[in-house]
């Protein structure tokens, strides 16, 4: 076994691992990657990408349908070619993954080792049975992988996540879903509009990240106009039978139904990959699922010279979000034992269905009660949105009672992925809603629904002062 020393040894090379890599190598330090699985992102490969690739071809044929709408007629039915449809998403897929590889491909050969490492101590590694890394730090960005319940395996080879819709040939013809989180959803919703029969099926009423009750029942009336989608689902039963995979459950009316599909979906989230690093050997201290406790501005676990990014610590598993860890993690790495907060920005996430959804700041949800108001506005009636026959969804914004702050939002409506930007941009420079009534907004424009829902925020501020007034003078 041969031994290599470095300042910085990163274990993986996704997203947070190549710009751990970039910060350590910016800061001057020699750095190492290590990576025992294939080159390339999961935003690339088996995410971000090629998921918007598959939801575009399922929004053009959606389009097709809608155009009588508008009063323009399309002769004969659409024609949906699933091989050319999947054709288009694997070589499209295959053109970002490549310039990932062109990447990782430019770092200097010293640079990189491939094999899975373990560690030995806070800063030796061993790399499968040929190398030991000594470092005097090491970035954990080992990624995530798809959670698969017991329950499912019973489906046999029919079981898929979604690493392998992306590597299918054609369009199946029926397809069940279970999750409708954010993969389920966009890919559910996608499917469907490309002429597969779908079924989506959660638990406990959750549906895109969505917390706030009306927000989330509007987005539920809307994907149930579209197809079938049950959130508290009863499935009683799941099996392989011939080439089909077997479900037997309650519909929405409650009458017990078998049905079979072509493949069984699973969408139920994502696990860190953290098991088998041997983290035991370190002095990293693991939550109740393994995970190290880790300061999340500084990446640091602990007091070790440990730092850990992206999804491998399983709190907010976005590109961006792996990008800045990455970065915060790999500066810190590059300079420890001096550590400083790195810059954690405005929490935002869209989820890429039609309408499309978006929740900025912590959500509803974890909002004191009683300690904020609400603006709302319909999109039903909202002008842009009725011309472009998009006119459909709910937005609500939060605002701190007291000071006035604007704190969140959570929506489903159109071009929702540019709302939620103005709306990150101004809940990170802590404005108030009185200063974001005081921006432009166009005209006709959607965003001039936001500002229906701003002035409805702020006439529940100016109504709320009297009375808190009232309450202290008592």
């Amino acid at each position: 076994m041969k031994t290599l020393h470095t300042d910085v040894a990163i274990i993986g090379t996704g997203t947070a691992g190549m710009n751990a890599y970039r910060a350590a190598k910016a800061a001057g330090k020699r750095a190492l990657v290590i990576e025992s699985g294939v080159y390339g992102t999961t935003c690339a490969r088996v995410g971000c990408m090629p998921s918007k690739l598959l939801i575009a071809a399922g929004e053009a044929a959606h389009a097709i349908g809608e155009a009588p709408g508008f009063g323009v007629y399309v002769d004969g039915p659409t024609r949906i070619e699933g091989k050319e449809v999947m054709h288009r998403v694997r070589t499209e897929r295959d053109r970002f993954v490549g310039f990932i590889l062109d990447a990782v491909e430019s770092y200097p050969e010293e640079d990189k080792l491939r094999g899975f490492a373990r560690f030995v101590s806070d800063t030796v590694l061993e790399v499968d049975d040929h190398t030991r890394v000594e470092a005097k730090a090491v970035v954990i960005a080992t990624g995530s992988a798809p959670v698969i319940i017991d329950k499912f395996k019973a489906a046999g080879d029919r079981l898929i996540v979604n690493d392998d819709v992306f590597d299918w040939q054609d369009l199946p013809r029926r397809v069940v879903v279970f999750g409708p989180g954010v993969i389920g959803i966009e890919l559910g919703q996608a499917l469907s509009r490309l002429g597969v029969e779908v079924r989506v099926f959660g638990l406990g009423s959750l549906l895109s990240g969505l917390t706030d009750p009306p927000v989330r029942d509007s987005a539920l009336k809307i994907f149930q106009s579209e197809f079938y989608l049950d959130t508290d689902a009863k499935v009683h039963d799941i099996r392989r039978v011939g080439d089909e995979v077997e479900v037997t459950f309650e519909d929405l009316e409650g009458q017990t139904r078998t049905e079979r599909f072509d493949y069984l979906l699973a969408a139920t989230g994502r696990k860190p990959n953290v098991g088998g690093l041997g983290l035991e050997n370190t002095s990293a201290k693991l939550d109740e699922r393994g995970v190290p406790e880790f300061d999340r501005t500084t990446m640091q676990i602990g007091k070790t010279p440990i730092f850990i990014a992206g999804d491998a610590n399983n709190t907010v598993p976005l590109l961006h979000e792996a990008s800045d860890e990455g970065r915060i993690a790999g500066q810190n790495a590059a300079n420890f034992p001096k550590v400083e907060p790195g810059l954690r920005r405005a929490p935002i996430a869209v989820v890429f269905c039609d309408p499309q959804v978006m929740v900025v700041g912590a959500g509803y949800s974890k909002l004191e009660e009683g300690s904020f108001v609400t603006g709302e506005v319909d999109f039903g009636d909202q002008g842009r949105s009725r011309v472009m026959r998009k006119n459909r969804g709910l937005l609500h914004v939060y605002a701190d009672k007291r000071t006035g702050r604007f704190l969140g939002a959570e929506m489903i409506g159109p071009t929702a992925e540019h709302m939620a930007h103005l709306l990150a941009w101004s809940l990170q420079q802590n404005l108030t809603v009185a200063q974001m009534l005081d921006m432009p907004f166009y005209h006709p424009v959607v965003e001039e629904g936001l500002r229906t829902a701003l002035r409805g925020a702020q006439a529940a501020l100016d109504a709320a002062r009297p009375a808190d007034a009232a309450q202290a003078a008592a």
